[in-house]
């Protein structure tokens, strides 16, 4: 694997980021949507976010992975953030997950976060979970059954948080 860079998206990349985003959709085994983006969807939804960032090999300029940054909440709770991150099925097990969360991590603060808080992650997505805890992130509990999977059972969702 090339040298990889984390930048802030632009509109170019879209069509790749809603590749990307929507392979992880169609695993059904990580996002709770349901739902694909198209072009104009995913444009839509990528502007609306506080700040999205792509993960880009150097050498060949592709698009390999992208987090999206925005509030949990609203008003007295607006300080902290969450995210969402996807990576290239081809990409997986390079670390580039954990660019991204470290990335976003320090975006977040820069755009006044707090905490950071993933409200959603499926206890089976163990790769995920290890990575949250190596950064420092803290297991709330958990949500037995908090997860519908594709193929219809129910996972449970393990919350998590961690200051910024």
């Amino acid at each position: 694997m090339n040298k990889i860079i984390i930048r802030k998206y632009t509109e170019k990349d879209v069509p790749t980021m809603c590749g990307i985003w929507n392979e992880v959709v169609e695993d059904g085994v990580a996002f709770p949507q349901e739902e694909y983006l198209t072009e104009k969807t995913g444009a839509q939804f990528f502007a609306s976010q506080t700040y999205c960032a792509v993960a880009e090999e150097t050498e060949s300029g592709k698009i390999v992975g992208l987090y999206i940054l925005h509030p949990n909440n609203v008003g007295r709770c607006s300080h902290i953030a969450n995210a969402s991150y996807a990576v290239s099925s081809a990409c997986r097990g390079l670390h580039i997950g954990e660019l991204l969360v470290k990335d976003c991590l320090a975006q977040a603060r820069l755009a006044g976060f707090r905490i950071m808080q993933f409200n959603a992650v499926v206890a089976t997505n163990v790769h995920a979970r290890h990575l949250y805890e190596r950064l420092g992130f803290i297991q709330l509990g958990t949500i037995k059954g908090g997860f519908r999977m594709k193929n219809g059972h129910f996972e449970d969702i393990c919350p998590y948080y961690r200051k910024i």
